[in-house]
């Protein structure tokens, strides 16, 4: 529910979410501090789309934990963040990787980015349902 202290709505969280940030997963990692690596990431129908490989601590962990978060701010005052917390799997990969790389680095530098790095055997797509959400946006605090 939204009010005055600042959390946002449901449509408000799910627009932030949907804008184009970078965001930090963080999968458990037993015996020492959460894994949390910054990830480029898709919104789309209700679950965050993050690629992957499979190959990776990152992908081994997330089998063992079967649970994520994603945590996404905007860096400029007054600011916002969206974090999602829920169950995640690893699905084989779907996505356009050009659509996703010039989400993040525009049109000419996506095209370039995603030939570069062509998906390989191991590329796999993590799907993080969102079953908790924390969410602030500090401007409301002033209106």
């Amino acid at each position: 529910m939204a009010d005055k202290q600042g959390w946002m709505t449901r449509a408000e969280r799910e627009a932030f979410l949907a804008g184009v940030h970078v965001g930090v997963l963080a999968i458990d990692e037993p015996g020492r501090g959460p894994l949390a690596l910054p990830v480029w990431y898709e919104y789309a129908g209700g679950d965050v789309l993050v690629n992957i490989d499979d190959d990776t601590r990152k992908a081994e962990l997330l089998r063992a934990a079967g649970r994520a978060t994603l945590t996404v701010q905007d860096e400029i005052p007054p600011y916002k963040y969206v974090s999602v917390e829920g169950p995640a799997t690893i699905e084989p990969r779907t996505g356009n990787d050009v659509a996703l790389a010039s989400r993040y680095l525009g049109p000419e530098l996506g095209e370039w980015y995603a030939q570069e790095n062509p998906p390989t055997a191991a590329s796999v797509m993590l799907r993080l349902r969102p079953a908790h959400w924390r969410t602030y946006d500090f401007a409301k605090l002033f209106s």
